[in-house]
This record gives structure tokens, C-alpha cells and sequence, in this order.
């Protein structure tokens, strides 16, 4: 549903320092640059609901990990009022953790904003800064050790590609924060516009905040990229419903069963049987994240047979049932009802 009290332009910050990862900035920010212009398109408002703009202790060029350099056209001081702040990851966050006017300038001024949070190493900041205590928050795999020395009272979700916690956001890595931003999108705008952006920015899919970092099948595929297996860890993401027992793995790959079971092991990290159930476990996430589904239809879909052994699954991996992870899921992208007066033009 269109959030029709978004009137005005909302300026969307990206706080940025040396060493900055291009994409943590650039990603998100397209995102909603995007979504302003189709809104303009479709005629549904007069000028960009957005305005995004990259600041900095110091105006002026900004120098990434990649050698590039992007433009902050406000310091911190001058940045003024803030619809959404968001803090950029890269290299540079380890001086940056040194800063201690910019951590400042965070604790005091993050939480004015109708939204604030952090991609990727972004979250070591605003951790620093002491704004994640009682918090749910994530960062990238990577850095998810560090982040939980730095926030010791937030409780840290080790897998998510992006969190929300009332009104604070984190996000993993890199592209993690063009999800995020999606989400923003629909949070403001509704879904459909949040898939249109996504169309146009070629993104595969729009990733909901169920969805994994780690995934069983980038993992194989990792492990076996010259391996002699990548061809079947493909096959079993594209038909968790199918018979996927070890002998039929081993039957179709025409090997013994003992011997399949070595060599998997070997070249993927996981046995057949973890593969498979991570498989599957993740194809129930996205579907618990995305429709509506029953249960009973979301185990039959994925492998698991029955509710019940899904749900056994799910506990078992997450400490809560698949309806309450639904739940949780449902209320982290509910819409917002009450927004902060809009910065006008």
C-alpha cells in the first residue's frame, strides 16, 4: 500500500569516510533514486520523493577501496534533516572506528532519523557508537564476530541478508544493501513498485530479509567449481521436492553409495543428507518469506513430506516454528503508519 503521507522530498544520506565500498554507497542509493524517477514516470508524484546524497566529515571527494572517488556534497555538520541515515562499510571502516567526532556525530544524530541503520561493516559504527544495544541486528558473515565484541547486548541474526528492528536497519554485504533498500522502497511505496525497481536494475529477484547469506548452494557451487559435482548441487536447488535420498544421488551421479558419500563430502564440506535438508530448509524460508502458502503445502513443495517435519526443521535450526518465523517476517515489513514530518523543498 502506497504510503500516501510521502508529500515531500525525504532526503536519503549515506554517511561515507576513506576507503568506502563503492557498491555499499551506490547500490542503496540507486535504489531510491530509481524508485523517484519511475514515480515521476508514472505521473504519480511531481518531482523525485527522493533525494539522496553521499556526506562526509569533509565535502569533497571521498576515496574507495576500488581507487575510485565519489563526491560528498555536505559535511556531517551541514547535512540538516534526515529521512533515512545510512552509514556505507568498506576497508575504511577500521580508521573509521577511530573517529570519535564521527561516532559521536552518530549517537547523537542516527536515531533523529525516521530510519538509520548500516551495510555491510557499516554496522561496526553505529555498534561503536552505542546504538545496537537490545537491538537485532546483522553485518556481513565475515565481520559477525566482531560486531558481537562491539555490541554485546544486541542480539546478532548470524544469516540474514537484512534485518529491521523497529526503525533501525542493518544489512550484510555489498549487494545486501540494494535489498535493503528495496525494502525501504516498499515500505514507502508499496511492492509493486519495489519489484519495478528491481526489474530495472536487473536484479534476479527482490531478496526478502528470509533470505540466506550463506546458502547451501553457493557453498557447493564454491566448493565445486571444477569439481565433478557442480553439475548435481545445481540440479538439487532446481528440485528439492524430488526423491533426493543418498541412493538416488549416487544412482544418478553412477557411483556406489559409499563412494558418492566420500567424494561429495570432499569436494562440498557437508554430506549428502546436510546438503540436501540446507537445501530445502532454505527453499522453505523464501517461501514463508514471499507467499502465503500453508504449511502443509510449503513442506510438500520442498521435500520435508509434512508440516511436521518441517516444523521439526525449523526449530531445530532457527528456535522457532515456521509460523512464528512468518510472523516475525510479516511485522519486520509491515508498513509504516506514522511517519516524522517530511523535509520539505
Amino acid at each position: 500500500m502506497k504510503d500516501s503521507a510521502i508529500k515531500t522530498v525525504r532526503r536519503i544520506a549515506m554517511v561515507g569516510f576513506d576507503g568506502i565500498q563503492v557498491l555499499d554507497v551506490t547500490g542503496p542509493l540507486e535504489v531510491f533514486s530509481r524508485a523517484g524517477r519511475l514515480l515521476v514516470e508514472r505521473g504519480e508524484t511531481a518531482a523525485p520523493p527522493y533525494e539522496v546524497v553521499l556526506a562526509a566529515r569533509h565535502a569533497g571527494p571521498v576515496k574507495a577501496s576500488s581507487g575510485l572517488a565519489l563526491v560528498a556534497s555536505a559535511t556531517l555538520a551541514e547535512l540538516g534533516e534526515v529521512d533515512t541515515l545510512l552509514v556505507s562499510g568498506g576497508v575504511g571502516t577500521r580508521a573509521a572506528l577511530q573517529d570519535e567526532l564521527l561516532l559521536e556525530w552518530l549517537a547523537t544524530h542516527a536515531p533523529r532519523a525516521r530510519r538509520y541503520g548500516s551495510v555491510c561493516t557499516g554496522a561496526l559504527l553505529l555498534a561503536r557508537a552505542g546504538l545496537f544495544d537490545g537491538k537485532r541486528v546483522t553485518t556481513h558473515w565475515a565481520f559477525l564476530q566482531e560486531l558481537a565484541a562491539l555490541a554485546p547486548g544486541a542480539r546478532i541474526e548470524t544469516d540474514a541478508i537484512y534485518v529491521r528492528d523497529d526503525r533501525l536497519w542493518t544489512s550484510a554485504g555489498v549487494t545486501a544493501g540494494m535489498d535493503m533498500a528495496l525494502a525501504m522502497v516498499e515500505q514507502d511505496w508499496g511492492r509493486r513498485l519495489a519489484l519495478d525497481v528491481a526489474h530495472q536494475l536487473v536484479m534476479y529477484v527482490q531478496r526478502h530479509s528470509g533470505h540466506s547469506q550463506l546458502s547451501a548452494m553457493l557453498a557447493a557451487q564454491s566448493s565445486s567449481a571444477e569439481g565433478q559435482f557442480r553439475r548435481l548441487v545445481g540440479w538439487i536447488h532446481d528440485n528439492v521436492a524430488q526423491d533426493l535420498s543418498i541412493e538416488c544421488l549416487a544412482q544418478r551421479s553412477d557411483m556406489s553409495i559409499r563412494n558418492f558419500s566420500r567424494r561429495f563430502h570432499e569436494e562440498t564440506g557437508l554430506t549428502p543428507a546436510k546438503f540436501v535438508e540446507q537445501t530445502r530448509f532454505e527453499a522453505a524460508r523464501r517461501m514463508l518469506a514471499e507467499g502465503d502458502d500453508a504449511l502443509e503445502k510449503i513442506a510438500g513443495l520442498c521435500g520435508f513430506g509434512s508440516a511436521e517435519t518441517l516444523r521439526r526443521v525449523f526449530v531445530r535450526r532457527t528456535g522457532m516454528s515456521p509460523a512464528a518465523y512468518r510472523l516475525r517476517l510479516q511485522r519486520e515489513h509491515a508498513p509504516v503508519t506514522a511517519l516524522a514530518a517530511p523535509r520539505g523543498l
